[in-house]
């Protein structure tokens, strides 16, 4: 094993955070902050703090899984090529950890509570839920609180309506079930027997995309009954375009077309889902 310099460790343990999904996930934050009419201020603390919960778990689950991703040869791991990172990797969960609910603390007692069990249910998904018939109890939890991330930080503190909270808990579903599924055989030879595993990748493509296209409904008509009116043209459009996504994946799973086409599929829905709840404004007042 070659000495790795500082730039090339901070590269890897970069790329042991997610850094895919990390910035997705912060990029839809920071909008719903945005559509929600949060100050600048707010979104900017919202922001950071989001990424850098979103950095502990990615750093967190990489760490846990090290000796389970060498057995099955991940090679696109970093820390598998380099056991020396893993200290480092923990290190560097811990201090996001706290320095997220820190950066939350300005945001209010509740939002930051809010964060805090969102962060611990994503923690625990990495430390066991993963491997049991549950794990995707801690996608419906995080991502079920994640449009209330938004609500709980503004002035009036409140929840986000129940139809945003649906579609936060789909997004989670969706993402859960699809990002399983390249994995399943790998998963399977290390012990890993989390519901996708025992669902098929056949079945978990079909609930991810039957749960989005779903959500998009619920959101587009939750959100028109509490502005008492009729749905707006844009969130209508983005409903049609995820139920269009959704029916081509959901048509490609049911005849067992397991491609890359369907991930994408899937996720792009999963993202436009994440696009129409800012569209709504989460039910800004």
């Amino acid at each position: 094993m070659t000495a790795r310099t500082p730039f090339a460790a901070l590269a890897a343990l970069w790329r042991s955070t997610h850094p895919g999904p990390t910035l997705v996930v912060t990029a839809l934050v920071a909008l719903l902050g945005a559509a929600a009419a949060l100050s600048v201020a707010g979104i900017a603390l919202l922001t950071c703090a989001v990424f850098l919960g979103q950095v502990s778990v990615g750093l967190s689950n990489d760490a846990i899984d090290v000796r389970r991703d060498r057995l099955s040869g991940r090679t696109d791991k970093p820390l598998v090529h380099d056991g020396s990172l893993v200290r480092s990797a923990w290190i560097g969960a811990v201090v996001s950890l706290v320095s997220a609910l820190a950066l939350s603390f300005p945001l209010g007692a509740w939002m930051m509570t809010a964060h805090a069990i969102f962060l611990a249910s994503a923690w625990g998904y990495n430390v066991g839920l993963k491997s049991t018939p549950i794990s995707v109890v801690p996608f419906v939890v995080s991502f079920g609180l994640f449009p209330s991330l938004v609500t709980l930080a503004e002035t009036d503190p409140v929840f986000a309506p129940p139809w945003a909270t649906f579609a936060g808990a789909a997004f989670g579903v969706a993402v859960h079930f699809t990002n399983a599924v390249p994995d399943l055989d790998d998963d399977a030879r290390t012990g890993v027997r989390g519901l996708p595993h025992r669902l098929g990748a056949q079945t978990s493509l079909l609930i991810a995309f039957a749960t989005v296209a779903i959500a998009a409904v619920v959101v587009v008509t939750g959100s028109a009954i509490d502005a008492a009116r009729a749905p707006t043209p844009w969130p209508i459009a983005v409903t049609l375009v995820i139920v269009g996504l959704s029916v081509w994946g959901g048509r490609n799973a049911a005849v067992g077309v397991r491609t890359r086409l369907s991930f994408r599929l899937v996720m792009a829905a999963a993202i436009l889902l994440a696009v129409q709840l800012a569209l709504t404004g989460l039910g800004a007042r």
